[in-house]
């Protein structure tokens, strides 16, 4: 994968300025690694008269299949194959916009602390790309880039030139020229545009991207007359971030015809009103009023059994009270979701040996979960069928048996207060029963007295006094611990 940037001068006004602005010395060549590879700057040319700095990107296919997961191109069930034959390591991608934005930061960021005045300065710019993927063919690149002042060659390469019948691919040639942009907007320009034609990338998409889209479409993708396309793409076809986007890019296209901040137009909203505290979400309650509970029981290696998507995980790992989570769950589809969530691939050494994730299921005694100071289970018994829930008591409190188990489940009497809920129904469709505080408590004691724990109830989220909370958590503690404690 390779780009080079060009520009001209003269003895008063040198090209080799390319190299300040860059950020890398024209007599050298440096190599930089990166998640997928290695990325190598080095100058074919550099004098006062003409100035060529090119980014040749060596990707390792191998670590781009393990770390990417499926993800990008090949990613679906069906193509697999593609994971391992695939234009990657040859044609620009998103890989490459990558690779400028973490190689050139500096110069995309348009800052030269050495050459301050540099960076505002137009100069004549030449990129060339030998092998472009476009989704849309030569007439979209035009589409793209003239209207940001560029002049723009982009040349269909043939399929095969043996075979001339068999017509172009969906690669091009590019070559960009133009004299009134600086080299951070060039840069900028590519960083956005390249995945945008290649229609995919190598990563998961976050909602982050729509934050790394603006700061790089600052100044021109407010009014680039193909702006829907761009984000749509560049944010890979997610509608919710796509509209995000653009409901952001509108205000700045507002505020520049008013010329005006962006702060002055985005103030429909009165400033004591946005003071006021909006209710968290029960899902947060809950997650809050765990991670309560397990301090106050000076809990540090805690399981979460049946943790889904890792939601809870995610939330434990924020605080560093917790020294080791793992999350257990049955199924892989959900572990595979956590572990994206948590970025367990881009964790430090330190993070990531806080935290592990294991498939198994709760119906079976696992070795693997002895020895914990508290185990939760998170809205998960009321999935379960009622004739299985001994095995999973047996393997909680008798087999893994932690000091402290906490249990939440749904108040049923507390439906009532859904206005979408219709009467009869339970809240989700997977739940096998949910059960009223008494028939809760009954079970909770019934699992206390048999395994030697004793229990406390908590409500979780709004205490109706007629219902009651709308999440019932039993806190189970070993009476060794108990007794301990009141020694």
């Amino acid at each position: 994968m390779f780009l080079t940037i060009s520009t001209t001068g003269s003895a008063e006004r040198p090209a080799t300025d390319l190299g300040f602005l860059l950020h890398k010395h024209p007599e050298k060549a440096q190599a930089f690694s990166i998640s997928y590879g290695t990325a190598h700057v080095l100058y074919p040319e550099a004098d006062a008269e003409r100035c060529t700095a090119a980014l040749l990107l060596e990707v390792d296919a191998v670590a781009l299949v393990r770390r990417g997961k499926g993800k990008g191109r090949g990613g679906a069930p069906d193509a697999a194959l593609a994971q391992y034959v695939n234009d990657r390591p040859y044609a620009a991608s998103s890989l490459l916009a990558v690779a400028i934005g973490g190689v050139f930061s500096s110069a995309v960021r348009g800052q030269c602390h050495a050459r301050p005045e540099l960076p505002g300065q137009p100069r004549p710019l030449r990129v060339e790309v030998p092998a472009l993927p476009a989704r849309g063919g030569p007439g979209l690149v035009h589409r793209l880039f003239e209207p940001l002042g560029w002049t723009v060659t982009a040349e269909p390469v043939p399929l095969d030139t043996e075979f001339p019948q068999w017509g172009d691919s969906r690669y091009v040639r590019l070559v960009l020229a133009a004299d009134t942009l600086t080299v951070a907007q060039a840069l900028r320009h590519l960083y956005v545009l390249l995945p945008v034609l290649d229609d995919a990338k190598h990563y998961w998409v976050a909602p982050d991207e729509v934050d790394k889209l603006l700061r790089a479409g600052e100044g021109w993708l407010p009014g680039h007359p193909e702006q829907d396309l761009i984000t749509h793409r560049y944010l890979s076809r997610r509608w919710s971030l796509t509209r995000q986007a653009r409901e952001a890019l509108e205000l700045v296209r507002l505020a520049e015809a008013d010329d005006s901040d962006v702060a002055d137009i985005d103030n429909a909203v009165e400033a004591e009103t946005e003071t006021e505290e909006k209710p968290a979400p029960l899902a947060v309650q809950r997650r809050d009023a765990i991670t309560a509970a397990l301090r106050a029981h000076g809990a540090a290696r805690v399981l979460d059994l049946g943790c889904g998507q890792g939601q809870l995980v995610q939330h434990l790992l924020k605080d560093p009270a917790f020294t080791e989570i793992v999350g257990v769950d049955v199924s892989m589809r959900a572990l595979t979701i956590a572990s994206r969530r948590l970025k367990v691939d881009r964790m430090g050494e330190r993070q990531a040996a806080r935290v592990r994730l294991l498939q198994g299921s709760l119906a079976y005694s696992d070795k693997r979960l002895k020895g914990y100071d508290a185990a939760v289970l998170s809205e998960v018994i009321e999935h379960l069928d009622l004739p299985r829930l001994p095995a999973l008591e047996h393997a909680v409190f008798a087999a893994a048996r932690p000091r402290t188990v906490l249990v939440t489940t749904p108040n049923v009497e507390y439906n009532v207060r859904w206005e979408s809920l219709p009467a009869g129904h339970v809240r989700h469709g997977d739940h096998r029963f949910e059960w009223t505080r008494e028939e809760f408590r009954a079970w909770a004691r019934r699992v206390g007295e048999r395994h030697g724990y004793t229990v406390e109830f908590q409500p979780v989220g709004p205490d109706d006094p007629e219902v009651g909370p709308p999440t019932q958590m039993a806190v189970f503690t070993t009476t060794t611990v108990k007794e301990a404690k009141a020694a």
